[in-house]
Formats: structure tokens, sequence, C-alpha cells
């Protein structure tokens, strides 16, 4: 398995602790302290983070601030390319960060064959929010959007549940051509455009090439979400 350097920045407006580490591709991986090699919540018990700032190096890359004992995931967003950090989209909602809490990275590498791409995306529904994954998408090709960890479908993993939003990642210089979720038919019932991610020219996110917010997509069983890539 490969491996590459993540680094985030954890702060409030008075405050900053940098966690970094070695993640291993495909695997959520704990980052420390930079300076003492602590753990989140050990570093920093109770104090309140209002920001969330991090890199990968080459690919893509998420986070998460889990706890250790509970797995209650608290906070979660994207990281990006390295060199391309941006502080005002950083902004999370206030946290106070719990004693057990760490920080996790996850990542995956450019794809290597020509003409693929990797892809993530977060997905909120009424029961939570996964990280879903397709690896090796081929260009032009609809192909589907699996949980990470259980690889279960949106049909299985949020069935009888309401989709509310969506944010998705595509490796670096990759475009979102098109977003899609079928129902147990094989029906489109809900399609969008997406777009190319910062650095390359036209993206407008240097985290997202598409993200949406106030859907309301009831998800049955049997239902898919698929993904149409460009490479770079």
């Amino acid at each position: 398995m490969t491996t590459q350097g993540a680094v985030i920045a954890l702060s409030n407006n008075q405050m900053s602790k940098v966690f970094a580490g070695s993640v291993t591709d495909g695997v959520w991986t704990n980052l420390q302290d930079s300076l003492s090699a602590s753990n989140l919540g050990i570093l920093i018990p109770n104090a309140t983070i209002n920001r969330a700032v991090g890199t990968y190096e080459e690919g893509l890359g998420a986070y998460r601030i889990i706890n250790a004992q509970t797995l209650a995931v608290s906070r979660r967003g994207w990281l990006s390319k390295e060199g391309y950090a941006c502080y005002s989209s950083g902004a999370i909602p206030a946290h106070r960060v719990q004693p057990n809490e760490i920080v996790q990275a996850f990542t995956q590498p450019v794809e290597a064959t020509s003409a693929e791409s990797n892809v993530l995306a977060w997905v909120t529904t009424t029961k939570g929010t996964e990280l879903y994954q397709s690896l090796g998408v081929k260009d032009d090709t609809a192909t589907e959007m699996k949980t990470a960890l259980q690889d279960q479908t949106i049909g299985d993993a949020g069935f009888n549940s309401t989709l509310a939003s969506l944010s998705f990642q595509i490796e670096d210089g990759g475009r979102l051509i098109l977003v899609q979720i079928f129902d147990s038919a094989g029906g489109v019932i809900w399609q969008q455009a997406g777009n190319f991610r910062m650095p390359s020219a036209g993206g407008t996110s240097a985290y997202y090439n598409f993200d949406a917010k106030g859907l309301g997509i009831s998800i049955g069983k049997g239902f898919t979400m698929k993904v149409t890539t460009k490479s770079a």
C-alpha cells in the first residue's frame, strides 16, 4: 500500500495546533501534534476550535475528528493539495474538543492508470454522514460510488433515509462531469454537472469538485449513485 504525508491545523481565533503524519492511502490514519506527538484530545482537551485547514501531498484526501472510544465523529471535511490550503474555507462550526478525540486523515493517490481517476464523496443522509469512494473510474463512464469502509451502495447504507447533502473530490487535475442518482429500476431521479478543482483552470474551490446542501431526496432500496469523470 502507498503512503503520503498529511497535515491539518486545528485552531480558533487565539491559537492553533498542527497535526501531521504519514498516512496509508485508503485507511483512516491518526495524526498527532507535530511538536509533542500527542493526540488531539490529550493536547487541548475542552478547547474550542472553529477552523480546520489541512493538506495532502498528491491525489485527494479527507479528514475527520472522531472519539476514539465511542467512534462518534464530531467534525469532517476535505484536505486540499499541498500548497493550496485556504484559511477562509477552513471555517467549521465551533467544536469543544473532548479528551478522547483524535484527528484522522484518509487519502488516495493519483490513479496510476491513464484515463482513470480516484473519487471520494462525503454523503449526508438523515442516518448520518459517510465517506464514499470509487477507484479507477474510467473517463466518460458512469461508475458507482460505495461507502469507503463497508463497500455499500447508497441504497443499502442510506435505505429509508433522506439525502441531505453531497460533496465530491476528484483526484488532482480531474473533472467531475456528472453526478447521478438512480432508482432501483435504473431510472435517473437526480443529476447535476460538476467542475474542476483548483489549481486546475476553471476550478472554484481547492477542496471540492461539487458541493450541494439542502437536498431532500428520499433514498430507497436498490438506489445507486454514480459519477462520470475526466482525468487530467
